[in-house]
């Protein structure tokens, strides 16, 4: 059951929604974003949070991955996908850390990662950055970007999509945005410490293998043969680059 929590008096009072399942967790994460001065709704239900963020504004979604119903990675990728609420920061808590887990919630949406047990002082900082960023970010580049047409490749960045070849293929939001900035500059090479910048904009503690891991999922979707790429190259040494057809 949603938690709305009583607003206190607050100039440009920020509104939090809270997706914990476990109501202890819930209600502690919501008292002490509260006494920080954030307005909190709380929810233990992901298809009862996806209606609250179809229904109004949130600054921040603080967002569980174990949820019953749809649970949290579900619920990350149907914001994206929607219309209001699409660009909200989302902050995802698990109880699992592993670089495969992050990058599953980076993949469906989600801008930044913490696993439980965390302190509410590293909550609080989390939250507080994300807030800021939605208050600065400009509107996303790709949204205002042109379609980019080479070998073989096609991408629409007002549609998020890839084909192949003529086909579609099914891209993450961060699959794509790095296989759009090495289309839009063919022949460069890209190392992995500037991609990490352009895709994940320094805002979540990713490594460089995080780079490889995309790399080698988008060759196994766009090469005829993942094992000798002819599309998507490395430059051994440097980096990455798409090659200059």
């Amino acid at each position: 059951m949603t938690r709305a929590v009583s607003e206190r008096p607050h100039v440009d009072q920020r509104h939090l929604l809270i997706v914990e399942d476990e109501a202890n967790i819930r209600d502690l994460v919501c008292l002490h974003l509260e006494s920080e001065g954030y307005r909190c709704s709380g929810t233990a239900d992901g298809h009862e949070a996806l209606d609250l963020l179809r229904s109004q504004p949130f600054d921040v979604v603080v967002l569980d991955v174990m949820l019953p119903g749809m649970n949290g990675l579900g619920l990350c990728r149907s914001v994206r996908a929607g219309h209001a609420n699409r660009n909200v920061p989302i902050l995802m808590l698990t109880a699992r850390g592993d670089e495969s887990d992050k990058l599953a919630g980076f993949d469906s949406g989600a801008d930044d990662y913490l696993t439980k047990p965390f302190s509410m002082r590293e909550l609080s900082a989390r939250v507080a950055a994300l807030t800021r960023r939605s208050r600065s970010l400009p509107i996303d580049p790709l949204s205002q970007a042109a379609t980019i047409e080479t070998a073989g490749l096609r991408l629409d960045p007002r549609r998020r999509t890839l084909s192949v070849r003529g086909q579609d293929v099914p891209v993450t939001p961060h699959e794509f945005r790095l296989m759009y900035q090495l289309a839009a500059h063919h022949g460069t090479v890209f190392t992995r410490e500037r991609l990490l910048a352009e895709v994940w904009h320094g805002e979540v503690f990713v490594t460089g293998r995080s780079v490889d891991t995309l790399v080698h999922r988008l060759r196994c979707k766009i090469e005829l043969d993942p094992a000798a790429p002819t599309i998507f190259l490395t430059v051994w040494g440097e980096g990455y680059k798409l090659a200059d057809h």
